[in-house]
Parts: structure tokens; C-alpha cells; sequence
């Protein structure tokens, strides 16, 4: 099981990576213990690091991070200035509170700040940005064109509208810094306003270039043709599709919540199988074809296994040691480490070492 050189006919399923990175995410959702979320974001990291490749759409997971510490940020502001209901008694400041009128009792704008109401949206912050994170670690490891490649033929139209929104901004960031790079090397600032207002006519010119030969070779692929298909499986198509999407959000949310994962796995699996129907029907309709697909290999399983094996552990350890995962703040203590979530969470690292390598590192290895 020694991991390959990456190539075309090798390459991991997109879908793979995503599944690995909700299997995170989940289990980042059922915990606010500190330690365990930075075990996740430093396992999600680790990856993303060992198997990231080159590409524009690659560089997103450094945005999710700044993005993850910007939420933590904004969680702390709001807590410190409009309150929190968590009671405290380590008082921290006192700011000048702001009187409101009476039918605005229960919210307070200022007032007593409590190192006990800041731990405690920090934790809830940390949750937030550690899902975060994990997605963008599914952003940087899944290739869009490939996961689009990939989808029912019922989704195409709008996965390929997805796609190219999901590549437009990391293809403007390369813009901006090739413009950046190329008035450096002319000895012109690359800084200041003026600087910015310079850059940003090219970069919008060649956004709005990209624009016309995506739109122009969409439609030479007779993107949004479609095929004449029976009254009866259009009803059929759409009842398995709505109801197996309420039944996916109704077993997410079991899920999520603190005492729903008893229904929620039944529910969830009910409804992705009658959402797989539904756009296996709705596939009829689609009358393109695929060019050599991407096959769900061994490796793809273990990948995919992996991230579902650290959501079903922390599950699993929400109903033993419920206290472990969510740590009290009043009165305030510090969080401990869970042993064997701890080790279930080191589960995600797997694709680090199954996954097939990146170009990158292949030529890497290949100078030393």
C-alpha cells in the first residue's frame, strides 16, 4: 500500500477527499474541547500539506485558516460587547453600558466582561473555524474539474456553475499576483492605492476574458441540451429528490445535535438513497458523456473510511464522555485530553500516507 506517483489514470476520486473532509467536519461539530479541535485542524493541515498540489484552486486552504482566525475574532468582539448569557464571576472590565428600552430586555450592549463568557466563545469560535478549515482542506485536495466530472448527470448544470464559481476568485488571486510580481520587476510600486487601482483594470479585464471562453466552449459542449423523458419519471424524479434531501437535512441535524444520533443515521441513510434514485432518474435528461471517469479505487475507500471513522469515534465518545468533549467554564477549569478520541482523530492522517503523491512532490523527489 505503498503510495504511488499521481498520474491521470491513478488520480484519487474528488469525492473521496470531501467525504474525508466532512468526516472532520462532523466530528470538529461534536466537540468544543480545544485540544481536540486543534488536533483536527492540525490532522486536516498535515494533509493538505502532503498532498496539495500546484494548482490556483490548491492555494485556497492559507484563506479558510486566516478566515477560521477572523471568525474567533469577530465571536470574541461580539461576546465582549454585547454580553454573553454564560454567568461568570472572574470579572475581566467593566465596560459603560448602554441603557435600552424595555422591549429590548435581555440583550445588553456593554456592561460586565467575565473571563468565563470569553472562554466560552472562544471555544464556540474555535468549533465555527475548525469547520471551516476542514472544508478548505477539501477545496485544496479535491480538483474541481474532476469532482465535476464526477457528478450525476442531474447536477451537471448546476455543478458546472458551481465550479466556475469556486475558480474564478483563486484564478483572480493569481492574477493580482502576477501583476504584483511583473511592476516589482519594472522597479513600480506594488503597494498603495494607486498601485491597486492600476492592478485592478487588467485583472478585471482578464476575468471578464476568461468569462467569454468559458461561456463560448460551455456552448460548443451544448451545456443545458437535454432529452425528452416521460411524465411519470419527471414526478418520480423530483418526489425521491425532495424527500431524500429533507431526509439528508433531517438525519444532519440528528447528527449535529446533542441527542439526535439515534435517529439521525438511519435518517441520513434513508435519505441519500432515495436522493441517489432520484438524480439516477434525473440523469436521463443529460445527454453528454463521460471521458475516461475517475474509478473509486481501494485507496479512495481507505480515504474516505478514514474521515468517517473519526466522525463515527467522536460520536460515539459524545454518548461515554460527554464531559470530555465539551468542557465547562463555569466554573471555569481547564480542558483535559480524551484519550481514545484523541487517538480516533489521529484516523484522519491515513490519506497522508495512501494517497497517491502530487506532481509536486514526485519532482521534488526526482532533484534530490
Amino acid at each position: 500500500m505503498r503510495a504511488p506517483r499521481a498520474s491521470r489514470s491513478n488520480a484519487l476520486h474528488a469525492g473521496a477527499w470531501w467525504l474525508w473532509a466532512l468526516g472532520l467536519a462532523v466530528a470538529a461539530s461534536r466537540t468544543t474541547n480545544p485540544l481536540l479541535l486543534g488536533m483536527l485542524v492540525g490532522v486536516a493541515g498535515y494533509v493538505v500539506a502532503a498532498r496539495r498540489t500546484d494548482a490556483p484552486w490548491a492555494r485556497s486552504y492559507g484563506a479558510f485558516v486566516k478566515l477560521g482566525l477572523a471568525v474567533i475574532i469577530v465571536r470574541l468582539l461580539f461576546s465582549t460587547l454585547l454580553g454573553s448569557p454564560v454567568p461568570g464571576t472572574h470579572l475581566i472590565v467593566t465596560l459603560p453600558e448602554l441603557p435600552l428600552p424595555d422591549w429590548a430586555k435581555g440583550i445588553r450592549i456593554g456592561g460586565r466582561v467575565t473571563a468565563e463568557q470569553l472562554v466560552f466563545a472562544l471555544y464556540d469560535g474555535a468549533k465555527l473555524a475548525t469547520l471551516l478549515i476542514c472544508v478548505g482542506a477539501a477545496n485544496a485536495l479535491a480538483n474541481p474539474a474532476r469532482l465535476l466530472k464526477s457528478l450525476p448527470g442531474a447536477l451537471y448544470e448546476a455543478g458546472v456553475a458551481v465550479v466556475v464559481a469556486m475558480t474564478f476568485a483563486p484564478n483572480m488571486v493569481a492574477d493580482v499576483l502576477r501583476l504584483r510580481t511583473a511592476r516589482r520587476l519594472r522597479g513600480r510600486p506594488a503597494g498603495g492605492v494607486g498601485a491597486v487601482l492600476q492592478i485592478g483594470l487588467p485583472v478585471l479585464e482578464g476575468a471578464l476574458e476568461r468569462s467569454v471562453a468559458v461561456a463560448a466552449s460551455m456552448d460548443a459542449r451544448g451545456y443545458g441540451r437535454t432529452a425528452a423523458v416521460p411524465p411519470a419519471v419527471r414526478h418520480t424524479t423530483t418526489a425521491l429528490t425532495l424527500g431524500g434531501l429533507l431526509g439528508v437535512c433531517a438525519g444532519s441535524y440528528g447528527l449535529l445535535a446533542a441527542e439526535g444520533a439515534s435517529y439521525g443515521l438511519p435518517l441520513l441513510g434513508i435519505g441519500l438513497l432515495a436522493a441517489l434514485a432520484g438524480l439516477r432518474l434525473g440523469g436521463r435528461r443529460s445527454v453528454r458523456t463521460r471521458y475516461r471517469p475517475d474509478l473509486w479505487g481501494v485507496r479512495a475507500w481507505l480515504v474516505a473510511g478514514s474521515g468517517a471513522a473519526v466522525a463515527l469515534v467522536m460520536i460515539r465518545a459524545g454518548a461515554y464522555d460527554p464531559e470530555g468533549l465539551h468542557p465547562g467554564v463555569v466554573p471555569l477549569v481547564a480542558p483535559g485530553l480524551p484519550l481514545w478520541p484523541a487517538a480516533g482523530i489521529l484516523l484522519g492522517l491515513l490519506p497522508a500516507f495512501v494517497a497517491p503523491l502530487p506532481p509536486a512532490l514526485t519532482h521534488k523527489e526526482k532533484t534530490r
